[in-house]
């Protein structure tokens, strides 16, 4: 242990704040899962034992991902670029079908399944961290900086808004900001935002028209959020699951209900994943809630200070990225649960319940490690150089001195 502790490098707070997130995962998933092992016929801590094997092989890839050079993601990037979009494709039209859309495949052999878009995720801030490091010297012209980093953002939106809209929305809006970050002139983020929308209104029509997509899926939600529609929607259990949420935070208080105490959580629909929020808000009450959302603007911040740190483009565009968007899915995800925005379905990183999706996040949780880790190293190897030549200066002063005031030899007779 101790020589493990030896070889964990990168940025201390980052690691507290993931530490910290898995224990609060544990205790929520183990509390909201009771009813659902109830229900499967499993035993009370089937669930938690999963989580925390969930957990502890992502804390592994976490650590063995922040060991590698960041600058070997440069190479990886493109790679897994291409190997993205086939299998965006592949589920779009072949994928396992959940609420209605197909999000999912299944590996075979193994029986794992993943959704393919947190893999997209991964690949593309890769991808977009490496081609605008590159076209630094040209970004602000159409054609040769900004067309090359917007054709991956248009074609991988436009793979995973079909199946799953609200990821494709969260990632065209982190891609805006990072492109912002990375010197791209106002009007031509401007420009992808308008043809966002421009997509959003054409996909609708389209699923409006010929039934494929979820049209109707995404139009419940918006009148249900807005409250058009049959006012008893409540009523009819129509919106249970943002009923049963508004509940939970509600009976939380300032303090909530301690930890397993809260009624509500054998009522709340997904409360272990998409709504697990609301369930902490309700057990540990608005200060819970207010820690959890610390931790993650906290995460952010010394992401922040890993991205003005880094000397190379392409490892601070890597670590803004990948903390933004997690950031983002985070902070939309608590925003669903409050009510704040409609119903998206993303899930709560390295806090609600999952698999693939846990492990996608430890990636690129451990690549914002790694660009720390070389980054201190190099600040470390810097700050060694110079005091290097300051003591050598200093000798080199000591010596004109000593040579200076040294009496001249007497004459031999």
């Amino acid at each position: 242990m101790q020589r493990l502790l030896q070889k964990t490098r990168g940025d201390k707070v980052i690691w507290s704040v993931v530490i910290v997130l898995s224990l609060i995962s544990l205790l929520a998933v183990f509390s909201s899962t009771q009813s659902l092992a109830y229900r499967m016929d499993k035993n009370s801590t089937y669930y938690l034992i999963k989580q925390l094997m969930v957990l502890g092989l992502g804390l592994l890839i976490i650590y063995w991902v922040h060991r590698i050079n960041y600058t070997q993601f440069a190479k990886a990037a493109i790679f897994l670029y291409i190997i993205s979009l086939p299998l965006l494709v592949y589920t779009l039209f072949f994928g396992t079908t959940l609420n209605e859309g197909s999000r999912w495949i299944k590996l075979p052999v193994i029986n794992l399944t993943f959704q393919t878009s947190d893999m997209a995720k991964l690949a593309l801030f890769m991808f977009l961290a490496r081609i605008l490091s590159m076209k630094q010297g040209v970004i602000k012209d159409f054609k040769k900086g900004f067309l090359p980093v917007l054709v991956p953002v248009a074609v991988t939106c436009a793979l995973i808004a079909p199946a799953n809209l609200s990821t494709a929305l969260m990632l065209g809006f982190t891609c805006c900001i990072l492109f912002y970050i990375g010197r791209v002139r106002v009007k031509h983020i401007m420009i992808l935002a308008a043809a966002g929308i421009i997509g959003f209104a054409c996909l609708f029509a389209f699923s409006k028209i010929t039934g494929f997509g979820r049209a109707d899926t995404w139009e419940q939600r918006i009148k249900s959020f807005v409250g058009i529609g049959d006012e008893n929607a409540d009523k009819k259990g129509e919106d249970f699951q943002v009923l049963q949420g508004k509940i939970a935070i509600a009976s939380g208080g300032t303090f909530g209900k301690g930890p397993g105490n809260s009624e509500v959580k054998d009522f709340l629909p997904h409360g272990y994943s998409d709504f697990i929020y609301a369930n902490i808000i309700a057990e540990y009450g608005l200060l819970g809630g207010a820690v959890v959302m610390f931790l993650y603007l906290l995460f952010l911040w010394r992401s922040i200070l890993i991205f003005k740190r880094c000397p190379f483009a392409f490892g601070a565009f890597l670590a803004v990225g990948l903390s933004i968007t997690l950031v983002f899915q985070a902070m939309l995800n608590m925003a669903v649960n409050v009510h704040l925005v409609p119903v998206t379905g993303l899930t709560l990183p390295m806090i609600s319940m999952g698999g693939s999706s846990i492990w996608f996040t430890s990636i690129a949780i451990g690549i914002v490690l790694s660009v720390s880790k070389y980054v201190d190293e190099e600040v470390l190897d810097s700050k060694k150089k110079a005091n290097a030549e300051n003591k050598k200066k200093e000798v080199n002063t000591i010596k004109k001195k000593v040579t200076r005031e040294m009496p001249e030899a007497a004459p031999a007779i």
